[in-house]
């Protein structure tokens, strides 16, 4: 046979046969002993024949010792073979990664052997097809193996090679190929073989051939020749590796059309829409119909997903639908609807086992599974539904749902090599599944943690009508740390708040959580609005401190801003400070828009310490003000005065109600998502009757004692509050006594009627009260204390020129506007009533 000769077995054009060419094989026996080897496989694992022949596989292949050797032998017989990725022991001890298939081979005398074929998993391909996917996809596609001996004589076979050339096992075993096969191309095929042998170990020879097939028509073939070697390196006989190159092309073009649609999964966090992805992809690259179902908590972030294995079945919800056909008329159920999960089909095979299920030929007979929901049957049966596919959609042991792919149209039975194509894509999707499902869960998670800290409910008071409006960012930005609150003052004053945390997710989130509960804290303690933020910003450093000595530190948040106003309805006047934050918006009761100059501080926790400014404004009664954050006014688009004139303008309508002027506000945004959380506080001012507020100058001597106990006395006969006048006029006298002997100057006494009775006491001493426990023997140090059990609280504020303190004490039930009249007052505690009985 001339090389010439050889070339006439190449027909049609050049076969890519890298599929079984780069293939390492070697040939064991039934106890796992290697009972042949080849010269690719001394190229990949440095072992020669000499090294290896005769002894135990397992001086290669680690995955024999995992239990025993017969029992690795027992399972790959039990299935007929064995294909996956597994590690190998070189020569110079070096482990590397393989895609390794042992192929069962029977023998004439009913023997059996093993072709261990690997190739290396790392090494590229020559393709544009992932090693990831090429490796397991031609370890499970089929091939045919064939081992003769030197007299070419077929001594060993698997049943794959019956189907490729068309030879039953009785024919091919103890011939030769021309004996069985007559003519030219078998002859020139043994040639091939011959010049192997001859060969033995200086060469393999390699060649893309066309075999011909007794079952139809023609098929195209790669076969490798490989000479097998004994212990001595002589040659033993020829294996014969033939592989459908039909199929390998169609793997091939499935493979890189996932590779290149691979590239848009994932581009959003929407999980359905992240299921619809997955069906548009498959249809019709593996399937004419697909629908993706998703366990309902991943739909709507709620909760963790069920685990594999699991003994409740989950709930699913259809996320995703693609057909051929228009209309899609194989779904009984449309997007966002629950698929219900019946008992003995497939479906409920895989949920529990989490294991994919393939059913070339679906039985469609009356009585099956599918007739437990007749909507089910009949679109099954009207639209051709003869072979399914289910694969399980998993991510870290979690099940999140399962993909259905249908065939209709298409008649040819999904087969083992599409199962894998369809594990392959549907592998992608989890993870980005996964991804979305966290994000959902996160974004969940953040959104319900702002909502629970921030109020349910807004209380003005006499001071003021509230209304707000919260719009959380779109779902592709995340929760913000957006908060606002409006906090109860001592006098009917009131502290509106309004603040923004920069950045998005949980920890944004809980940093807003902090700053408020530290912001109600702050307010507590009175402080003007400048000394307020100067004591949150020494809050926000030390949170950003605490978070960086983590050992898994979160995602730096770069600040915050806020502001902070007390309005007093008493006397109209507002106080306000910013940090950083856009400044409110004022609306008059003729409808005219102002924005104070009111001093930008720095923001919050981002360390500059530069000095805070208020400003203090007095406000029309019936004045709107806005208080606001940035995502309101700014967006991609437009900047911030634009938005700010546009804020202006929609609420520049004082006849409204706060309501519709909240409606109105956040619907003149832009269309597109906003990027940021949107948080509008508006408040409506009001004014305390002067019928309600009495004050008082007072001498700096021991005489204002009695003269200030008798005025408030007076007053609260007025006001027919004889029932508090005993508490107030102690409280009255331990508060202008303090004043007396602790300061300086000019006295003032307030009472302000409103929901509570407060009693104030200023000061021209800069120094703040604190409530301690007299000792027995002490003379002095009663007074607070005293003060403290007769009012329902106390407490002291700085002002510019001193102090003042106070206390408030519950109205009778009658007196309070708005409540019914009770049918009696409710009695004083045995506690009050015994320090009266004490102070007389």
């Amino acid at each position: 046979m001339t090389p010439s000769s050889l070339d006439t077995l190449t027909l049609g054009k050049q076969l890519n046969a890298s599929d079984v060419s780069d293939t390492a094989i070697a040939l064991l026996d039934e106890q796992g002993t290697v009972a042949a080897w080849a010269q690719g496989a001394e190229r990949l694992l440095g072992h020669s024949a000499g090294d290896i022949v005769g002894r135990s596989a397992a001086l290669v292949l680690p995955s024999f010792v995992e239990a025993t050797t017969s029992a690795f032998v027992e399972r790959c017989r039990a299935v007929n073979g064995w294909p996956g990725v597994t590690a190998v022991r070189r020569r110079d001890g070096r482990v590397l990664d393989v895609n390794v298939r042992i192929t069962a081979l029977r023998g004439q005398d009913g023997s059996a052997r093993w072709l261990a074929s690997m190739t290396d998993a790392g090494m590229p391909s020559g393709d544009t097809v992932d090693g990831s996917v090429r490796g397991p996809l031609l370890a499970r596609a089929p091939i045919g193996v064939a081992v003769r001996d030197r007299q070419l004589r077929c001594t060993f076979a698997n049943e794959v090679m019956d189907i490729h050339d068309g030879l039953s096992r009785d024919r091919r075993l103890g011939r030769r190929f021309t004996d069985v096969m007559p003519g030219a191309d078998a002859e020139t095929i043994e040639a091939v073989m011959r010049q192997v042998l001859r060969n033995g170990t200086t060469k393999i020879h390699e060649y893309r051939t066309w075999l011909p097939t007794s079952q139809g028509a023609e098929k195209p073939f790669a076969v490798s020749f490989q000479c097998l070697q004994g212990a001595d390196g002589e040659s033993l006989g020829v294996c014969v590796i033939s592989a459908d190159v039909a199929a390998s092309w169609q793997a091939r073009e499935c493979l890189a059309v996932l590779g290149r649609a691979g590239a848009r999964l994932g581009s959003t966090l929407d999980v359905m829409q992240a299921g619809q992805e997955l069906a548009d992809l498959a249809v019709p690259l593996l399937a004419d119909y697909v629908a993706v179902d998703l366990e309902q908590s991943i739909s709507f972030g709620e909760g963790p997903p069920v685990g594999i294995g699991a003994k409740r079945l989950p709930a699913l919800r259809r996320a995703g639908i693609a057909s051929i056909h228009h209309g899609i008329p194989e779904s009984p159920w449309v997007r966002g609807e629950l698929v219900p999960v019946l008992p003995d089909s497939p479906l409920t095979s895989v949920l529990q086992s989490g294991k994919s299920c393939l059913e070339p030929v679906l039985d469609t007979a009356a009585g099956t599974w599918i007739d437990n929901v007749p909507e089910l049957a009949r679109r099954v049966r009207e639209n051709a539904m003869h072979s399914i596919m289910i694969v399980p959609i998993r991510a870290r042991r979690a099940l999140l749902g399962v993909a259905l792919f249908v065939r209709t149209t298409n008649p040819v039975p999904f087969h083992e090599v599409d199962l894998l194509l369809a594990e392959e894509l549907v592998g992608r999707a989890a993870q980005s599944l996964d991804n979305a499902r966290q994000y959902a869960s996160q974004h969940a998670a953040a959104l319900t943690l702002q909502r629970a800290l921030l109020p349910s409910r807004l209380r003005g008071g006499p001071a003021v009508e509230v209304a707000s409006r919260y719009l959380p960012a779109d779902v592709d930005h995340g929760v913000g740390g957006d908060w606002f609150d409006v906090i109860p003052l001592s006098g009917a004053r009131v502290a509106l708040v309004v603040g923004d945390v920069v950045g998005h997710g949980l920890h944004a989130a809980a940093t807003m959580g902090r700053l408020r509960t530290a912001v109600h804290t702050l307010a507590d303690m009175e402080l003007p609005p400048d000394e307020l933020l100067a004591q949150l910003d020494d809050t926000a450093l030390r949170l950003g401190e605490e978070d960086c000595d983590l050992p898994d530190p979160p995602t730096a948040v770069a600040g915050a801003t806020c502001l902070y106003a007390v309005y007093d309805p008493a006397t109209r006047r507002c106080t306000m400070a910013s940090a950083g934050h856009p400044p409110p918006a004022i609306i008059d009761p003729q409808g005219r828009v102002l924005y104070p100059d009111i001093p930008t501080g720095a923001p919050l926790g981002v360390g500059l310490g530069d000095p805070l400014e208020s400003v203090e404004l007095e406000l029309a009664e019936g004045s709107v003000l806005a208080l606001y954050t940035d995502g309101l006014i700014g967006t991609r688009d437009h900047d911030i005065e634009e938005g700010m004139h546009r804020l202006g303008t929609a609420l520049a309508q004082p006849d409204r109600t706060l309501d519709d002027l909240c409606d109105i506000a956040t619907r003149t945004l832009p269309d597109q998502a906003p990027c940021d959380d949107v948080t509008l506080l508006l408040v409506r001012t009001r004014s305390l009757d002067p019928s309600r507020v009495v004050t008082w100058a007072l001498p700096g001597d021991r005489s204002a004692v009695c003269h200030a106990r008798r005025l408030a006395a007076h007053q609260l006969t007025e006001w027919g509050l004889e029932g508090l006048e005993d508490a107030t006029k102690l409280i009255v006298s331990e508060l202008v006594t303090n004043a007396i002997c602790h300061g300086t100057g000019p006295i003032e006494l307030r009472l302000v009627r409103h929901r509570v009775l407060t009693c104030e006491v200023s000061d021209t001493a800069a120094f703040i009260p604190r409530q301690r426990r007299a000792r027995t023997t002490d003379e002095n140090g009663r007074g607070l204390f005293l003060v403290a059990k007769l009012s329902r609280r106390w407490g002291a504020r700085s002002t510019s020129g001193g102090k003042v303190v106070w206390a408030e004490q519950d109205l009778p039930r009658a007196s309070v506007p708005g409540r019914r009249m009770p049918e009696a007052s409710p009695p004083a505690s045995a506690e009050r009533r015994a320090c009266l009985r004490h102070a007389s």
